[in-house]
């Protein structure tokens, strides 16, 4: 069964944890997904049932992380 695991580090860890609870409880099918905090950041664990579902679900994953990141940025700036 091929696995995933992507360790992110970051200064909006809450941000993109509350953006990625909802998909994580989410059925995906072939795949299961597990998230866990990790010292002040996340830890992203994918499993599934052959390689094509293993790479949906990481580029949807990827694909939300890189827009949390970008939204705390953007709002980071008008803050700081």
């Amino acid at each position: 069964m091929p696995r995933a695991t992507l360790r992110l580090a970051t200064p909006h860890a809450q941000a993109v944890w509350g953006a990625l609870c909802p998909e994580v409880g989410r059925e995906i099918p072939r795949t299961r997904v597990r998230m866990d905090r990790d010292d002040g950041g996340i830890v992203l664990r994918v499993e599934a049932s052959d390689l094509g579902a293993l790479r949906a679900a990481l580029n949807s994953y990827l694909r939300w992380i890189r827009i949390s990141e970008e939204i705390g940025n953007m709002v980071g700036e008008q803050h700081g």
